[in-house]
């Protein structure tokens, strides 16, 4: 999805921004739930707000169409279906009457990222592959992960002079701005490499594709690691606000653990260069169990909810090797998908969008008082991912020097 008339560096602002749109959707709002949830009368210790998350996620099964419509119609086509679907989506959600059709009009807007999402990680993949598309990846995430740092103090600036509904209608105004943007791009899928929409063919290539041991192992990973974000981010201000009782430390608590994520993602650029995806994403893994371990040791020995200050540094830490792990698993799942990336990528992000969100809004739903489900959730998560990378025993290919 590039063109002689764009620069790499340019191609790479641009796919960052495209896919902030996700990171935009969400972020900016979540320190506005108070205040929804005054507007619609729940109670403060409601987890119901949750769902405004989780439901956007879950949009992200749209994919599965878009994917293959991308693969017969190109990148540009479903990257111009998505931009709409998105900006209408949020306009519908900022003016919804109840929270019922607040979360439909997510989920409008959710499907509107996933056509974007997809597209971009297609694009990236027509035009890279393994340890190149982890490095190009890793520093598309690493602008995209700018947005927790600034999304949460932007919700509250605006709020301070405007209402809840502003907040919500942000990201909608900035996808007009990444939309006007995105025509400079050009198609990055030859009209001789397109697949056809002949229902055998579609169903050959979900077969390639689900057929694919390593496409399946690593999309697992990136799966159960996004069951453990989304449940986080989507948890985020009712576990600083309601369990801990400090509701103004949460654009900071937030907006802190997103520069470590910026960091960590770069950081993986440099160690994907240097070793390869597999090895980092093994001992980025095997790092993430060790901490899951400590904390779950920590809630046991102690308390639930454990000491604030250490909770949210061990939870930084997951967190932020989390996204490092993303561009590789993301990387070595589409390295074997060749001229069927579409199909590819919309399974891949099918699968751990959808499932890994509702998997993660079960966890929400159970953090009541406490934290001690989303603790055990991260050991769990730990424990199988590590399983996972450790059991693929393929050759390494050696790095050029």
């Amino acid at each position: 999805m590039i063109n002689t008339k764009m620069k790499p560096a340019e191609f790479i602002a641009l796919s960052a921004c495209t896919m902030m749109l996700t990171a935009l959707g969400i972020d900016i709002m979540l320190p506005v739930f108070g205040e929804l949830r005054r507007h619609f009368a729940l109670q403060p210790q409601s987890t119901a707000t949750a769902q405004v998350i989780s439901f956007f996620f879950m949009g992200q099964i749209a994919q599965i169409i878009f994917g293959p419509l991308s693969d017969r119609f190109g990148r540009l086509a479903i990257l111009r279906i998505g931009f709409p679907l998105y900006i209408i989506g949020g306009i519908a959600a900022a003016f919804a009457p109840n929270l019922v059709l607040m979360c439909a009009a997510r989920f409008v807007a959710g499907m509107g990222a996933s056509a974007v999402f997809m597209t971009t990680i297609a694009g990236v993949r027509d035009r890279f592959a393994g340890d190149k598309m982890a490095r190009t990846m890793s520093l598309i995430l690493t602008i995209f992960l700018s947005t927790p740092v600034f999304a949460p103090f932007l919700g509250l600036a605006i709020l301070s002079v405007a209402s809840w509904k502003m907040v919500f209608l942000t990201p909608s105004l900035f996808a007009v701005i990444v939309c006007v943007w995105s025509l400079r791009l050009e198609e990055s899928l030859p009209r001789g490499e397109r697949s056809s929409l002949h229902l055998a063919s579609l169903l050959k290539s979900v077969r390639e594709v689900l057929g694919n041991r390593t496409f399946i192992r690593y999309t697992g990973i990136t799966t159960i690691l996004f069951t453990a974000l989304s449940c986080y981010v989507s948890s985020s201000e009712h576990i600083v606000g309601e369990i801990y009782g400090r509701p103004e430390a949460f654009p900071w608590i937030f907006g802190g653990m997103g520069l470590l994520m910026s960091f960590c993602t770069l950081m993986n650029s440099h160690l994907s260069s240097k070793y390869g995806a597999r090895r980092t994403i093994k001992g980025l893994l095997l790092l993430y169990f060790i901490i899951a371990v400590f904390l779950l040791l920590l809630v046991l020995i102690t308390r639930d909810p454990p000491d604030m200050l250490l909770f949210f540094v061990v939870i930084a830490m997951l967190m932020a090797i989390n996204l490092a792990v993303e561009p590789n698993s993301s990387a070595l799942a589409m390295e074997p998908m060749g001229k069927i990336a579409g199909m590819a990528s919309a399974v891949y992000g099918t699968i751990f969008f959808f499932i890994g969100s509702s998997l993660g809004s079960v966890i929400s739903h159970l953090l009541i008082k406490g934290v001690f489900p989303l603790i055990l959730s991260y050991f769990v998560i730990g424990l199988i991912a590590v399983l996972l990378v450790f059991n693929d025993r393929r050759p390494v290919r050696k790095q050029p020097t």
